[in-house]
Protein backbone atom coordinates (compact mmCIF):
# COMPACT_ATOMS: atom_id res chain seq x y z
CA UNK A 1 0.00 0.00 0.00
CA UNK A 2 1.27 3.84 -0.74
CA UNK A 3 -0.48 6.94 0.56
CA UNK A 4 -1.49 9.68 -1.80
CA UNK A 5 -0.60 13.28 -1.77
CA UNK A 6 -3.97 13.66 -0.02
CA UNK A 7 -3.76 10.92 2.49
CA UNK A 8 -6.03 8.69 1.30
CA UNK A 9 -4.22 5.41 0.70
CA UNK A 10 -4.13 3.66 -2.89
CA UNK A 11 -3.25 -0.49 -2.48
CA UNK A 12 -0.44 -1.47 -5.16
CA UNK A 13 -1.56 -3.69 -7.81
CA UNK A 14 0.50 -6.97 -7.31
CA UNK A 15 3.52 -7.90 -9.51
CA UNK A 16 2.79 -9.64 -12.55
CA UNK A 17 4.54 -12.89 -11.69
CA UNK A 18 2.21 -12.97 -8.86
CA UNK A 19 -0.72 -13.80 -10.80
CA UNK A 20 0.85 -15.14 -13.77
CA UNK A 21 -1.08 -18.50 -14.71
CA UNK A 22 0.11 -20.31 -17.96
CA UNK A 23 -3.96 -20.62 -18.98
CA UNK A 24 -5.01 -17.01 -18.59
CA UNK A 25 -5.97 -14.82 -21.84
CA UNK A 26 -2.89 -13.48 -23.86
CA UNK A 27 -0.54 -15.62 -21.41
CA UNK A 28 1.42 -16.55 -24.27
CA UNK A 29 1.92 -13.08 -25.71
CA UNK A 30 2.67 -11.79 -22.04
CA UNK A 31 5.56 -14.09 -22.02
CA UNK A 32 6.91 -13.32 -25.48
CA UNK A 33 6.59 -9.55 -24.92
CA UNK A 34 8.93 -10.17 -21.57
CA UNK A 35 11.59 -12.27 -23.33
CA UNK A 36 11.33 -9.33 -25.89
CA UNK A 37 12.79 -6.80 -23.51
CA UNK A 38 15.90 -8.84 -22.93
CA UNK A 39 19.01 -6.58 -23.39
CA UNK A 40 16.49 -3.31 -24.22
CA UNK A 41 15.89 -0.48 -21.67
CA UNK A 42 13.18 -0.29 -19.42
CA UNK A 43 9.93 0.86 -21.29
CA UNK A 44 11.00 0.06 -24.68
CA UNK A 45 8.84 -2.85 -25.81
CA UNK A 46 5.16 -1.14 -25.67
CA UNK A 47 4.10 -4.92 -25.15
CA UNK A 48 5.55 -5.10 -22.00
CA UNK A 49 4.32 -1.56 -20.74
CA UNK A 50 0.87 -2.86 -19.20
CA UNK A 51 2.62 -5.51 -17.17
CA UNK A 52 4.94 -2.78 -15.29
CA UNK A 53 3.53 -2.22 -11.50
CA UNK A 54 5.69 1.23 -12.42
CA UNK A 55 4.29 3.32 -14.66
CA UNK A 56 6.25 3.84 -17.91
CA UNK A 57 5.75 7.27 -19.84
CA UNK A 58 7.21 7.67 -23.33
CA UNK A 59 8.70 11.60 -21.59
CA UNK A 60 10.66 9.91 -19.14
CA UNK A 61 11.88 7.24 -20.85
CA UNK A 62 12.94 9.59 -23.69
CA UNK A 63 15.29 11.88 -21.03
CA UNK A 64 16.84 8.62 -19.63
CA UNK A 65 14.68 8.98 -16.22
CA UNK A 66 13.51 5.47 -16.09
CA UNK A 67 13.44 4.93 -11.83
CA UNK A 68 15.30 2.46 -10.60
CA UNK A 69 12.42 0.32 -9.02
CA UNK A 70 11.67 0.43 -13.18
CA UNK A 71 14.90 -0.41 -13.93
CA UNK A 72 15.03 -3.69 -11.17
CA UNK A 73 11.12 -4.94 -12.56
CA UNK A 74 12.19 -4.69 -15.84
CA UNK A 75 15.48 -7.11 -15.25
CA UNK A 76 12.93 -9.27 -12.44
CA UNK A 77 10.09 -9.50 -15.83
CA UNK A 78 12.17 -10.53 -18.54
CA UNK A 79 14.14 -13.08 -16.21
CA UNK A 80 10.40 -14.23 -15.53
CA UNK A 81 9.81 -14.29 -18.99
CA UNK A 82 12.97 -16.53 -19.91
CA UNK A 83 11.86 -19.13 -17.14
CA UNK A 84 8.60 -19.20 -18.04
CA UNK A 85 8.60 -20.27 -21.67
CA UNK A 86 7.11 -23.19 -22.23
CA UNK A 87 6.39 -24.39 -18.33
CA UNK A 88 3.30 -26.12 -17.76
CA UNK A 89 2.36 -23.74 -14.51
CA UNK A 90 3.88 -20.56 -12.96
CA UNK A 91 7.84 -20.58 -12.19
CA UNK A 92 6.92 -17.58 -9.48
CA UNK A 93 7.59 -19.32 -6.12
CA UNK A 94 6.91 -17.42 -3.16
CA UNK A 95 9.87 -17.93 -0.58
CA UNK A 96 12.04 -19.74 -2.66
CA UNK A 97 15.42 -17.23 -2.55
CA UNK A 98 17.74 -17.45 -5.46
CA UNK A 99 20.50 -19.72 -2.84
CA UNK A 100 18.07 -22.08 -1.69
CA UNK A 101 16.76 -22.48 -5.99
CA UNK A 102 20.34 -22.67 -6.72
CA UNK A 103 21.05 -25.41 -4.01
CA UNK A 104 18.10 -27.43 -5.22
CA UNK A 105 19.96 -27.24 -8.80
CA UNK A 106 23.11 -28.28 -7.50
CA UNK A 107 21.64 -31.42 -6.41
CA UNK A 108 19.36 -32.09 -9.26
CA UNK A 109 21.69 -34.46 -11.39
CA UNK A 110 21.00 -32.25 -14.46
CA UNK A 111 23.54 -30.00 -13.88
CA UNK A 112 27.19 -30.23 -12.82
CA UNK A 113 27.85 -28.76 -8.97
CA UNK A 114 30.92 -26.94 -10.04
CA UNK A 115 29.14 -25.58 -12.37
CA UNK A 116 26.67 -24.30 -10.68
CA UNK A 117 29.11 -23.04 -7.62
CA UNK A 118 31.39 -21.08 -10.50
CA UNK A 119 27.87 -18.93 -11.76
CA UNK A 120 26.88 -18.55 -8.16
CA UNK A 121 30.65 -17.14 -7.54
CA UNK A 122 30.45 -14.95 -10.49
CA UNK A 123 26.69 -13.84 -9.60
CA UNK A 124 27.99 -12.68 -5.92
CA UNK A 125 31.18 -10.70 -7.79
CA UNK A 126 28.78 -8.55 -10.02
CA UNK A 127 29.64 -4.59 -9.43
CA UNK A 128 26.36 -3.52 -10.88
CA UNK A 129 22.48 -4.08 -11.30
CA UNK A 130 23.58 -4.89 -15.12
CA UNK A 131 26.37 -7.16 -14.20
CA UNK A 132 24.11 -9.34 -12.36
CA UNK A 133 21.02 -9.59 -15.05
CA UNK A 134 24.02 -10.69 -17.08
CA UNK A 135 24.92 -13.51 -14.54
CA UNK A 136 21.17 -14.10 -13.80
CA UNK A 137 19.95 -15.05 -17.43
CA UNK A 138 22.15 -18.46 -17.66
CA UNK A 139 20.76 -19.60 -14.54
CA UNK A 140 17.16 -18.76 -15.02
CA UNK A 141 17.94 -20.87 -17.67
CA UNK A 142 19.30 -23.81 -16.01
CA UNK A 143 16.54 -23.60 -13.55
CA UNK A 144 13.77 -23.46 -16.02
CA UNK A 145 15.61 -26.74 -17.78
CA UNK A 146 15.90 -28.17 -14.32
CA UNK A 147 12.16 -27.46 -13.54
CA UNK A 148 12.99 -25.20 -10.71
CA UNK A 149 10.87 -22.04 -9.76
CA UNK A 150 12.07 -19.15 -7.92
CA UNK A 151 10.62 -16.15 -6.09
CA UNK A 152 10.68 -13.12 -8.48
CA UNK A 153 9.78 -10.72 -6.04
CA UNK A 154 12.43 -11.82 -3.61
CA UNK A 155 14.36 -11.40 -6.98
CA UNK A 156 13.23 -8.05 -7.84
CA UNK A 157 14.64 -6.68 -4.59
CA UNK A 158 17.80 -8.53 -4.89
CA UNK A 159 17.94 -6.65 -8.18
CA UNK A 160 17.24 -3.49 -6.01
CA UNK A 161 19.89 -3.93 -3.68
CA UNK A 162 22.87 -3.79 -6.79
CA UNK A 163 20.88 0.16 -7.12
CA UNK A 164 21.36 0.76 -2.99
CA UNK A 165 24.44 0.11 -0.63
CA UNK A 166 27.38 -2.04 -0.29
CA UNK A 167 25.73 -3.01 3.30
CA UNK A 168 22.54 -4.04 1.28
CA UNK A 169 24.33 -6.03 -1.20
CA UNK A 170 26.79 -7.62 1.32
CA UNK A 171 23.71 -8.70 3.15
CA UNK A 172 21.63 -9.94 -0.10
CA UNK A 173 24.65 -11.89 -1.07
CA UNK A 174 25.29 -13.65 2.38
CA UNK A 175 21.14 -14.66 2.19
CA UNK A 176 22.69 -16.26 -0.88
CA UNK A 177 25.31 -18.46 0.79
CA UNK A 178 23.97 -19.09 3.77
CA UNK A 179 20.58 -20.45 1.88
CA UNK A 180 23.09 -22.23 -1.07
CA UNK A 181 24.28 -23.82 1.88
CA UNK A 182 21.69 -24.32 4.20
CA UNK A 183 23.22 -23.54 7.16
CA UNK A 184 19.96 -22.93 9.18
CA UNK A 185 19.24 -27.21 8.24
CA UNK A 186 16.03 -26.65 6.52
CA UNK A 187 16.66 -28.75 4.09
CA UNK A 188 16.23 -32.94 5.77
CA UNK A 189 17.58 -33.48 1.53
CA UNK A 190 20.77 -31.36 1.79
CA UNK A 191 24.21 -32.46 2.42
CA UNK A 192 24.88 -32.71 6.02
CA UNK A 193 27.56 -31.12 8.19
CA UNK A 194 31.54 -32.18 8.01
CA UNK A 195 31.78 -34.84 10.74
CA UNK A 196 34.30 -35.81 13.05
CA UNK A 197 35.92 -39.21 13.83
CA UNK A 198 33.78 -39.04 16.70
CA UNK A 199 30.63 -38.96 14.32
CA UNK A 200 30.33 -35.00 16.13
CA UNK A 201 30.11 -31.70 13.69
CA UNK A 202 33.65 -30.50 13.41
CA UNK A 203 35.04 -26.86 11.88
CA UNK A 204 37.31 -26.65 8.74
CA UNK A 205 40.39 -25.95 11.07
CA UNK A 206 39.68 -29.56 12.82
CA UNK A 207 39.58 -31.63 9.73
CA UNK A 208 42.42 -29.49 7.73
CA UNK A 209 44.97 -31.80 6.64
CA UNK A 210 48.44 -30.64 5.23
CA UNK A 211 48.43 -31.36 1.02
CA UNK A 212 45.18 -32.16 0.35
CA UNK A 213 44.29 -31.00 -2.89
CA UNK A 214 42.00 -28.93 -1.96
CA UNK A 215 44.12 -27.16 0.90
CA UNK A 216 45.89 -24.40 -0.79
CA UNK A 217 43.19 -23.32 -2.70
CA UNK A 218 40.41 -23.03 0.73
CA UNK A 219 43.72 -21.86 2.57
CA UNK A 220 43.84 -18.64 -0.07
CA UNK A 221 39.70 -18.16 0.11
CA UNK A 222 40.05 -18.30 4.09
CA UNK A 223 42.73 -15.13 3.36
CA UNK A 224 40.54 -13.32 1.45
CA UNK A 225 37.74 -13.05 3.87
CA UNK A 226 40.03 -10.79 5.75
CA UNK A 227 38.25 -7.33 5.87
CA UNK A 228 35.55 -9.10 4.58
CA UNK A 229 32.14 -9.59 6.59
CA UNK A 230 30.78 -12.55 6.93
CA UNK A 231 29.38 -14.86 4.14
CA UNK A 232 30.48 -12.41 1.35
CA UNK A 233 33.50 -14.69 -0.10
CA UNK A 234 31.30 -17.06 -2.14
CA UNK A 235 34.65 -19.30 -2.05
CA UNK A 236 34.47 -19.56 1.90
CA UNK A 237 30.38 -20.74 1.87
CA UNK A 238 31.38 -24.25 1.82
CA UNK A 239 33.75 -23.60 4.76
CA UNK A 240 31.90 -22.73 7.10
CA UNK A 241 29.75 -25.03 9.57
CA UNK A 242 27.78 -22.56 12.06
CA UNK A 243 23.98 -23.13 12.25
CA UNK A 244 22.64 -20.00 11.52
CA UNK A 245 18.52 -18.72 12.34
CA UNK A 246 16.06 -19.42 9.66
CA UNK A 247 15.32 -15.59 9.50
CA UNK A 248 19.40 -15.25 9.25
CA UNK A 249 19.34 -17.32 6.08
CA UNK A 250 16.38 -16.10 4.56
CA UNK A 251 17.15 -12.29 4.92
CA UNK A 252 20.99 -12.50 5.45
CA UNK A 253 20.76 -11.08 9.03
CA UNK A 254 24.23 -10.86 10.57
CA UNK A 255 24.32 -13.37 13.31
CA UNK A 256 26.82 -13.61 16.13
CA UNK A 257 27.97 -17.20 15.43
CA UNK A 258 28.49 -16.40 11.79
CA UNK A 259 30.76 -13.45 12.31
CA UNK A 260 32.71 -15.49 15.17
CA UNK A 261 33.29 -18.71 12.95
CA UNK A 262 34.03 -15.99 9.57
CA UNK A 263 37.20 -14.31 12.19
CA UNK A 264 38.43 -18.03 13.42
CA UNK A 265 38.39 -18.95 10.08
CA UNK A 266 40.72 -15.85 8.53
CA UNK A 267 42.98 -16.07 11.25
CA UNK A 268 43.49 -20.01 10.58
CA UNK A 269 43.82 -18.95 7.02
CA UNK A 270 46.73 -16.54 7.96
CA UNK A 271 48.44 -18.86 10.50
CA UNK A 272 48.53 -22.31 8.35
CA UNK A 273 49.56 -20.27 5.52
CA UNK A 274 52.99 -21.94 4.36
CA UNK A 275 53.22 -24.00 7.19
CA UNK A 276 53.37 -27.75 6.77
CA UNK A 277 52.40 -28.64 10.53
CA UNK A 278 48.86 -28.14 11.65
CA UNK A 279 48.24 -24.73 13.34
CA UNK A 280 45.10 -25.94 15.62
CA UNK A 281 45.98 -27.54 18.51
CA UNK A 282 43.69 -28.70 21.10
CA UNK A 283 44.31 -27.06 24.40
CA UNK A 284 46.63 -24.45 23.36
CA UNK A 285 44.91 -21.56 24.80
CA UNK A 286 45.73 -18.03 23.26
CA UNK A 287 47.61 -16.94 26.46
CA UNK A 288 49.65 -19.93 27.03
CA UNK A 289 50.81 -19.91 23.16
CA UNK A 290 51.42 -16.28 23.80
CA UNK A 291 53.19 -16.80 26.83
CA UNK A 292 55.27 -19.77 25.17
CA UNK A 293 56.28 -17.30 22.07
CA UNK A 294 57.31 -15.00 24.93
CA UNK A 295 59.85 -17.62 26.11
CA UNK A 296 61.18 -18.39 23.05
CA UNK A 297 63.24 -15.32 22.54
CA UNK A 298 62.18 -14.63 19.23
CA UNK A 299 61.53 -10.98 19.05
CA UNK A 300 60.83 -8.23 21.82
CA UNK A 301 58.64 -9.55 24.94
CA UNK A 302 58.37 -5.73 25.50
CA UNK A 303 56.46 -5.76 22.10
CA UNK A 304 54.48 -8.42 23.04
CA UNK A 305 53.37 -7.94 26.14
CA UNK A 306 51.79 -4.17 24.97
CA UNK A 307 50.23 -6.37 22.11
CA UNK A 308 48.66 -8.67 24.52
CA UNK A 309 47.49 -5.72 26.55
CA UNK A 310 45.95 -3.96 23.98
CA UNK A 311 43.92 -7.57 23.57
CA UNK A 312 42.75 -7.97 26.82
CA UNK A 313 41.58 -4.54 26.84
CA UNK A 314 39.53 -4.65 23.22
CA UNK A 315 35.76 -2.86 23.68
CA UNK A 316 34.09 -5.62 21.21
CA UNK A 317 34.82 -8.48 19.45
CA UNK A 318 35.41 -6.74 16.41
CA UNK A 319 38.72 -5.08 17.90
CA UNK A 320 39.31 -8.01 19.81
CA UNK A 321 39.45 -9.57 16.49
CA UNK A 322 41.84 -6.83 14.82
CA UNK A 323 44.03 -7.25 17.77
CA UNK A 324 44.26 -11.20 17.81
CA UNK A 325 45.19 -11.25 13.87
CA UNK A 326 48.95 -9.44 14.67
CA UNK A 327 48.95 -11.97 17.56
CA UNK A 328 48.61 -14.67 15.21
CA UNK A 329 51.18 -12.79 12.78
CA UNK A 330 53.45 -13.60 15.72
CA UNK A 331 52.60 -17.09 16.54
CA UNK A 332 52.74 -18.14 12.71
CA UNK A 333 56.64 -17.03 12.43
CA UNK A 334 57.66 -19.02 14.97
CA UNK A 335 55.24 -22.29 14.30
CA UNK A 336 53.37 -21.64 17.48
CA UNK A 337 49.69 -23.41 17.32
CA UNK A 338 46.78 -22.68 18.68
CA UNK A 339 42.97 -24.44 19.39
CA UNK A 340 41.03 -22.41 17.32
CA UNK A 341 37.89 -23.89 18.54
CA UNK A 342 38.59 -22.44 21.76
CA UNK A 343 39.04 -19.02 20.52
CA UNK A 344 36.37 -19.23 18.63
CA UNK A 345 34.25 -19.66 21.82
CA UNK A 346 35.64 -17.21 23.41
CA UNK A 347 35.49 -14.74 20.47
CA UNK A 348 31.60 -15.87 20.35
CA UNK A 349 31.43 -15.30 24.24
CA UNK A 350 33.73 -11.56 24.45
CA UNK A 351 30.11 -9.52 23.55
CA UNK A 352 28.18 -11.82 26.41
CA UNK A 353 27.38 -9.79 29.76
CA UNK A 354 29.27 -11.39 32.31
CA UNK A 355 31.81 -13.64 30.27
CA UNK A 356 34.67 -11.59 28.94
CA UNK A 357 36.06 -11.10 32.05
CA UNK A 358 36.26 -14.69 32.69
CA UNK A 359 37.92 -14.78 29.45
CA UNK A 360 40.67 -11.80 30.06
CA UNK A 361 41.30 -13.51 33.47
CA UNK A 362 42.22 -16.73 31.86
CA UNK A 363 44.18 -15.21 29.06
CA UNK A 364 46.27 -12.99 31.64
CA UNK A 365 47.06 -15.82 33.70
CA UNK A 366 47.85 -18.20 31.08
CA UNK A 367 50.29 -15.77 29.59
CA UNK A 368 51.94 -15.12 32.58
CA UNK A 369 52.30 -18.72 33.86
CA UNK A 370 53.05 -20.88 30.62
CA UNK A 371 53.22 -24.48 32.05
CA UNK A 372 51.11 -27.23 30.31
CA UNK A 373 48.64 -26.09 27.90
CA UNK A 374 45.87 -24.50 29.72
CA UNK A 375 42.18 -23.32 28.16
Amino acid sequence: MTTTGSGSVRRLRPYFWETFSPGQPYAARDIAALRAGVGREPGAVRGMRRLYRAQVFDEDRAAGQESAGLAAEHVALTLFGVHQQGRPRSVHRAGAGLGAACRVLRGCGQVSPIAVDRRMEALAGSLSSEELAHHLRPLVQLLRGAGIGLDYTRLLFDVRAWQQTEAEQNRRVRAWGLQYRDLARTDPGAPGPHLGASGEECSYWERYTPGASRAAAELAALRAGADREAGTVPAMWNLYRAEVSPYEQSTGALGSRLVAEHMVLVLFGLHQHGRRKVMHLPGMGLGTACGRLRDSGRGSAEGLERRFGNVLTAVDGHELGRHVRGLVSLLRVVDQPLDYSLLERDLLNWDVPGKQAAIRSRWDRTFHFTGSPSR
